[in-house]
C-alpha cells in the first residue's frame, strides 16, 4: 500500500479553502437553485483535493453528491466524474449543474445515478477498480443550520430559517441516530473503496456537530468507522472555512454557529466557532488491497 501517494506533497497540512465566501466560490459556477441544498461541500475544497490526488483523465467519485459539486469540479478539471445521491430533487440540480458546467466549458465527463449509496459497489460495479479518487461528505443530520432571514432583512420580526432539511424520506441516513448514521457511512465508504484503482484514495470531509449541545468529535468517529471498514488514515488536513487576512483568520462562520458559540459561553463553557473542515483520506488497509489486484 502507498502509504505516502504521488500527488500528495501538494497539499499542505493547512489548505487556504475559505479565501472566498462559499456563496461567491459558487455564483454563475452553479445554477442559483443549487442554494436550496442545506450542506453544500465547498468547491475550493473539491477542487484542491482533486488536483492533489489525480491527473486530468482520472475518474473522481462521490457516492453522496447532493449537487454535484465533487463532479463540477472535477469535469472543470478535465476529469471524468461519477456520482450517486439519494434524493432525487438533488438528483435533478446536479443534472442542471452538469449541463452548466459543460456550456462553461468543462471537458469531463459527468455519469450519475439515483440511489442508496449503500449499494455502490453493485450499482457502479463497472467501475470497480477504476477510480482514482473518491471525495465525499455524510449528512450532518436530517437538519443544519440552512439559511436564515434575520429581524435586519424581515423588519425586525423574528428569524426565519430555510433550505435547511436534507430530506422528509426516513429512509435517508440524514434521519439516523449518530450510530445508524456512521454503521451506514462505513457500508459506502467500504463499498466505494472497491471502485479505487490501485494506489486510489478516498478522501471525507467532515468537521465536528454538536448534538443536542454536546461536541461530538465526528472526524475521530469517521476514522474509526473507516478503519472497521477496511480502510487506513493516511492523511489528515484542515480546509478552511475562514478567510486569511493580514495573517488572522476571516470568521465566516453561520448565523446559528455564531449563535451556539455565544450560548455556549455564556453558560461557562469555552466554545468556539469551527472555521475548518477535516480532510480525512484512506486508502484500503494492506492486504485487502492487494487481495483486489
Amino acid at each position: 500500500m502507498n502509504h505516502h501517494h504521488p500527488l500528495a506533497s501538494r497539499m499542505t497540512s493547512v489548505l487556504a479553502t475559505g479565501q472566498r465566501p462559499s456563496r461567491l466560490q459558487r455564483r454563475g459556477r452553479y445554477t442559483p437553485e443549487s442554494m436550496r441544498h442545506p450542506g453544500k461541500m465547498l468547491p475550493a475544497i473539491a477542487a484542491t483535493v482533486i488536483n492533489a490526488f489525480t491527473h486530468p483523465g482520472d475518474l473522481v467519485i462521490d457516492p453522496m453528491c447532493g449537487i454535484g459539486t465533487t463532479l463540477i469540479e472535477a469535469i472543470h478539471l478535465d476529469r471524468d466524474a461519477a456520482g450517486m445521491e439519494y434524493e432525487p430533487h438533488f438528483v435533478h440540480l446536479t443534472l442542471d449543474n452538469v449541463r452548466h458546467a459543460h456550456h462553461q466549458g468543462a471537458t469531463g465527463r459527468a455519469q450519475l445515478i439515483s440511489g442508496d449509496a449503500r449499494n455502490i459497489a453493485v450499482v457502479y460495479g463497472v467501475l470497480r477498480g477504476r477510480a482514482a479518487l473518491v471525495l465525499t461528505s455524510p449528512p450532518y443530520g436530517a437538519r443544519t443550520h440552512g439559511h436564515i432571514r434575520s429581524g435586519r432583512d424581515n423588519g425586525g420580526g423574528k428569524v426565519i430559517k430555510r433550505h435547511h432539511r436534507y430530506s422528509a424520506d426516513r429512509g435517508n441516513l440524514a434521519h439516523q441516530p449518530l450510530t445508524g448514521l456512521l454503521e451506514g457511512f462505513g457500508r459506502i465508504l467500504a463499498g466505494s473503496a472497491t471502485l479505487l484503482r490501485p494506489g486510489g484514495v478516498v478522501a471525507v470531509t467532515i468537521r465536528p456537530i454538536r448534538i443536542k449541545g454536546e461536541l461530538t468529535d465526528l472526524p475521530g468517529r469517521i476514522i474509526e468507522t473507516a478503519q472497521r471498514h477496511g480502510l487506513t488514515l493516511v492523511g489528515r488536513h484542515a480546509a478552511l472555512l475562514a478567510g486569511l487576512r493580514d495573517g488572522g483568520l476571516v470568521n465566516r462562520a453561520s448565523f446559528f454557529q455564531m449563535l451556539e458559540t455565544r450560548r455556549a459561553r455564556d453558560r461557562g463553557i469555552p466554545a468556539c466557532a469551527i472555521a475548518h473542515e477535516d480532510l480525512l483520506v484512506f486508502q484500503p488497509t494492506l492486504g485487502l488491497e492487494e487481495a483486489r489486484r
